[in-house]
């Protein structure tokens, strides 16, 4: 069986949970079907639930279901700020296409 990595969440990230204050929720990571390459992110303040991977940092947590896990092996979940605005982002080794808008990917 081969060894699953989980996603890494930057130190960016988890201070932006802390500007926002998100605790006591955490950020949701999930993979869902749809969007205009198959697949898309949905990113969300949750309550973490009991089979969630719980990934913590400066005192937040981001979460991810264990249907999403596999998506989002060894992916970088980040906050971009810039122009055209300010987001949390995901930066996925396993997608081999996205569309322009960073939402969506196929693998």
């Amino acid at each position: 069986m081969a060894l699953t990595l989980p996603p890494k969440v930057t130190d960016r990230a988890f201070e932006r949970l802390t500007e926002i204050d998100a605790a006591p929720q955490a950020l949701r990571v999930a993979v869902e079907g749809g969007g205009c390459s198959g697949f898309q992110y949905e990113i969300t303040l949750d309550a973490p639930r009991d089979d969630d991977l719980v990934l913590e940092g400066n005192g937040q947590r981001v979460v991810v279901d264990p249907v999403s896990l596999p998506f989002l092996e060894n992916a970088t979940i980040d906050f971009s700020d810039e122009l055209i605005g300010a987001r949390f982002t995901v930066d996925n080794p396993n997608a081999t296409s996205s569309c322009g808008c960073g939402v969506s990917f196929s693998i």
